[in-house]
C-alpha cells in the first residue's frame, strides 16, 4: 500500500499540518484524560521526539522559513478551530475531550473504572490526601476529570480539611 505524496508547497504544508494535528488529537485522546493530564518523565521525552517525528511530515522537503511559519499558523489555526467547535457542540466536545468518569462511589473504588482509565488507585488516594481525606472509604465520589484531574467529594460528616491561610498580625 503506497500512501499519497502531498508535496511541499505552501497550501499542501496547510493540508499536512492539519492531518498531523488531527492524528495527534486522536491519539492522545485514546490514550486516555489521565495520561495526559498527569505526565511523567518519560511521557514528556516521548512527546518531545514526536514533534520531532511529525516535523518533517507536516512541512516536507519545504524548509524555508515560510514553510515552518504556515504550519505553525495552521497549528494555532487548527487548535482554534477545534476548540471553537467544541464551545458549540456537545458532542464534539465529548469526542475531543471525554467526560468525566467516576473512579470511587460511597468508599467504593471502581476497579473497572480504574482500569480503563489507566488510574493507579495511589493517584486517587493522593487525590484524597489533598484535600484532607486519609481513608478512600471515606470519599463519596472520586472522579476524573476530563482534564486529568481527580475531583473528591467527602461523606456526609467527613468535613474537609480547609486550607491554611496566614492570619493577619
Amino acid at each position: 500500500m503506497t500512501l499519497p505524496d502531498l508535496g511541499s508547497s505552501l497550501p499542501e504544508i496547510v493540508l499536512r499540518t492539519a492531518i498531523v494535528y488531527l492524528f495527534l488529537v486522536l491519539i492522545l485522546r485514546l490514550t486516555g484524560k489521565r495520561e495526559v493530564g498527569q505526565m511523567s518523565i518519560l511521557e514528556l521525552i516521548v512527546i518531545l521526539i514526536i514533534s520531532d517525528a511529525v516535523q518533517n511530515s507536516m512541512v516536507g522537503e519545504n524548509t524555508t522559513l515560510w514553510g515552518g511559519l504556515i504550519a505553525v499558523v495552521t497549528l494555532f489555526a487548527m487548535d482554534y478551530l477545534l476548540k471553537f467547535a467544541s464551545d458549540r457542540s456537545r458532542r464534539i466536545r465529548n469526542v475531543v475531550e471525554g467526560e468525566p468518569r467516576l473512579l470511587v462511589r460511597d468508599g467504593r473504588v471502581l476497579a473497572k473504572a480504574l482500569s480503563e482509565e489507566r488510574v493507579d488507585v495511589e493517584d486517587v488516594r493522593a487525590a484524597a490526601r489533598g484535600v484532607g481525606i486519609a481513608r478512600l472509604e471515606d470519599v463519596r465520589l472520586a472522579v476524573l476529570e476530563t482534564d486529568g484531574s481527580i475531583s473528591i467529594v467527602p461523606m456526609e460528616g467527613h468535613a474537609q480539611q480547609p486550607s491554611e491561610k496566614p492570619t493577619a498580625t
